[in-house]
Formats: C-alpha cells, sequence, structure tokens
C-alpha cells in the first residue's frame, strides 16, 4: 500500500502506541498533544518501545509531533482521535478535523464503549467516519475493529480495513455500532459475573482469576467461544445453558460492589488496592509478566 499521511489526535496511552504502528510500517505521523512535556517525550517513548521490541528504532523519526489540531490533520489521509472517553470532546474534535481536514480523509474514533454514531452527530459528512478500536498496547495486540455507522461509505470501511492489514493488524469489522462493539460487550460480561460471584461470597477475587487463567483462559488464544461451542457440541452448549443461564448476574448496571471499591478509593494497582492489594513489586512483576507474554505471542506468530 503507497505511504500515507496519518493525523493522531492525543500522545497518551493510545495515541502514541497507535502513531508506532504507523510510523514503524512507513507512513508519516503527525501527533497532535495540547500538553507541551507529553509532546517533547512523544518520539523518545516511541524510540524506546521499539528498542524493547528489537524493531528499527528510526521508525520513531518518522513521528512529527503537533501542536495544533490544524498542523496535525490539514495534510491528512487518514485521521485517529484517541482522546478521553468523554463525549462532548470527541464531538468538538471531529467538528473541527471536517473544518480543516482534506475531504477525501478518512476519520475514525478510538473510542473503546462510546457509540460511534453519538460521536460523528456534528459531521457534515459522516461518509468517511468510522470507529477504530485499537486495544492496549496498540503496538503488540493484533486486533483492531473497524465500526461502520448506518452512514459509513462501504469504500471507506474497507479502505481502512486494507490499510490496518497493510501495517500488519488484524482488523474486524464490526457492521453494526453497538455500545462496546464486540471485544468489550464480551469481556465485561465476564467481568460482571466475575464481580458477582466474589460480592455474593462464592469466592474471592484471587479465586476467580486463578479459574480463569488456568482454565479455559488458557485455550482462549487458540478457540473462541463459538468454537469451543461447536467442539463439545451444541447440544451439550444447550444442555449447559438450561442451567447455569437463569442464575447469571443480571443486574442492569455497575454491581454494588465496584462502586463501593471506586467510593472507598480502591482504584486498583494505581492506588495499591482494588478487587486484590498491589504492592510496587507485584505491579512491576505483572507489568513484565503480561509484556513478555505478549512478546512472546508476537514471535511465535512471526516465526
Amino acid at each position: 500500500m503507497a505511504r500515507q499521511r496519518i493525523g493522531i489526535i492525543g500522545a497518551g496511552l493510545m495515541g502514541h502506541g497507535i502513531a508506532q504502528v504507523f510510523a514503524a510500517a512507513g507512513h508519516r505521523v503527525d501527533v497532535q498533544e495540547p500538553d507541551p512535556d507529553r509532546r517533547a517525550g512523544i518520539v523518545d517513548h516511541v524510540r524506546r518501545n521499539l528498542q524493547g521490541l528489537g524493531l528499527d528504532i528510526a521508525a520513531a523519526e518518522r513521528i512529527r509531533p503537533c501542536e495544533t489540531l490544524d498542523d496535525a490533520v490539514a495534510n491528512a489521509d487518514v485521521v485517529i482521535e484517541a482522546v478521553p472517553e468523554d463525549l462532548e470532546l470527541k464531538q468538538r474534535i471531529f467538528a473541527a478535523v471536517e473544518a480543516v481536514a482534506p475531504p477525501h480523509a478518512l476519520l475514525a474514533s478510538n473510542t473503546s464503549v462510546i457509540p460511534i454514531t453519538r460521536i460523528m452527530e456534528p459531521l457534515r459528512d459522516k461518509s468517511r467516519a468510522m470507529g477504530t478500536h485499537w486495544w492496549n498496547p496498540p503496538y503488540q495486540i493484533p486486533l483492531v475493529e473497524v465500526i461502520q455507522t448506518a452512514d459509513t461509505d462501504d469504500a471507506a470501511v474497507a479502505a481502512m480495513i486494507g490499510l490496518l492489514a497493510s501495517v500488519g493488524k488484524m482488523p474486524v469489522h464490526v457492521r453494526k455500532d453497538v455500545p462496546g462493539f464486540i471485544g468489550n460487550r464480551l469481556q465485561h460480561a465476564l467481568w460482571r459475573e466475575a464481580i458477582a460471584l466474589v460480592q455474593n461470597g462464592v469466592c474471592d477475587a484471587e479465586t476467580v482469576d486463578a479459574v480463569v487463567k488456568a482454565s479455559f483462559g488458557r485455550r482462549l488464544a487458540v478457540l473462541g467461544p463459538l468454537e469451543n461451542a461447536d467442539l463439545v457440541g451444541t447440544d451439550l452448549t444447550l444442555a449447559v445453558h438450561g442451567h447455569v443461564l437463569p442464575d447469571l448476574d443480571r443486574t442492569p448496571g455497575p454491581l454494588p460492589l465496584l462502586r463501593d471499591l471506586v467510593a472507598s478509593g480502591r482504584l486498583g494497582m494505581k492506588s495499591g488496592a482494588g478487587f486484590r492489594t498491589w504492592t510496587d513489586a507485584q505491579r512491576t512483576e505483572t507489568h513484565a509478566r503480561l509484556s513478555a507474554h505478549l512478546r512472546r505471542l508476537d514471535n511465535i506468530e512471526r516465526a
């Protein structure tokens, strides 16, 4: 695929990682970040990431930090917004992007859960607007969900899918714009039941995590849930559902246990406690273990 100019809005955890993916694939990337310290550190941050992954650090030089949105998107072929999950903020950004970006540029939001249709409401031309939900870290997780709205042209979706595939990602087409798309709907359905088990005294948080990691979690990377249903048989799946589904948690909103944790300041690793307690050493070990696991998977796929 011909080299394109990519405009990224926001240089946080996701923004700089998305920029890294495109730069490593040979594209020029302009990243708009209003915070001067974060903006000044973008290229060095990406360079360190590339070095840690054993990739060419020269790719970081294809990234140009920008102070203003206009500077980042005026010549873009593709614009990807990666700012915090704030609907009004995202709407303001896309209204500003549309006023400056070339008329051919594809426009995409990296939201994890907000319906793309809501985000793109201010646009006059919604045919080129879509969602591209990347997973963290963007340069190690292959999947990108490409979300089509009722207004998005098929050709625009196809162009985005082609671009993402060309930079080594695994794009999937989400044909209906629903909150959470595919991955987060599945993930948070599991989290809700996990929280309910702890809340109801069935087990503690450590046990929930151990059960997932030492049983069905081991096969999820190579056997998806519906593949597994076919493997065991849809008749057995139906029989199991008849017994277990009526007893699963159906709370329509966040569970009381989760609300209580947040209200009491138990915010997870960043505060030292959440569902579990975390020392500095445990936090460091967990991040290192996850990074090593993802690198191993990436090396296997590259082999």
